[in-house]
């Protein structure tokens, strides 16, 4: 059977389906979604941030903002995918080049600092975040934790961030775009979300 990103019957899902297999042992993929929501937005209220610099937004620490938000549902939370995984005709990064250019992409953001104005946070940040979307470093999570990757960064680099209301269709075209080269659609969001500096 081959689930949502086209990986034949992944290790990771229940024998002869596509669901995740998780800690609440819940086997409807519906059921899981709306339980992986709750326990996703409990976990981010709960969250304090004990990170102050540009340097400390590693591979580490992006792992473990993953760890922090799934923890409760998926028993690989924080680990990065070990199968290669596909959505729709979008192929991410093989899986044992995930650390490489998670490593590659996120020593890029002590830049930040050096930008001479917001234009420059916005194209800089619009650019990474596509760059770690292609890679799609874990089984599932992904756009979650890497928002939240980044509203922590921006917040250390001295802006508030507020992801404006776009639909998830426009969402997922942007990021869909982004992948194929046209980061233009990334860069509006971001030009949206990022506020006055703090």
């Amino acid at each position: 059977m081959r689930d949502k990103y086209g990986v034949n019957q992944d290790p990771h899902c229940y024998p002869d389906s596509d669901v995740l297999i998780n800690h609440l042992n819940i086997r409807d993929a519906d059921l899981l979604a709306e339980a992986e929501v709750e326990f996703v937005r409990l976990r981010y209220m709960d969250y304090v941030s004990e990170v102050n610099a540009l340097e400390d937004f590693t591979m580490a620490h992006f792992l473990f903002l993953h760890q922090v938000l799934f923890q409760d549902v998926y028993p690989w939370a924080g680990q990065p995918r070990d199968v290669d995984i596909s959505k729709g005709g979008t192929r991410f990064c093989s899986c044992q080049f995930i650390s490489t250019e998670l490593t590659r992409q996120l020593k890029r953001l002590p830049a930040l600092r050096d930008c001479m104005d917001r234009d420059a946070v916005v194209t800089l940040s619009a650019d990474v975040f596509c760059e770690i979307n292609a890679i799609h470093p874990f089984r599932e999570g992904n756009g979650r934790s890497t928002r939240f990757f980044f509203e922590e960064l921006l917040f250390v680099a001295g802006y508030e961030i507020v992801w404006p209301s776009i639909s998830k269709e426009d969402w997922i075209v942007a990021n869909i775009k982004g992948f194929n080269g046209d980061v233009k659609g990334l860069k509006d969001i971001f030009d949206q979300a990022i506020q006055c500096s703090l």
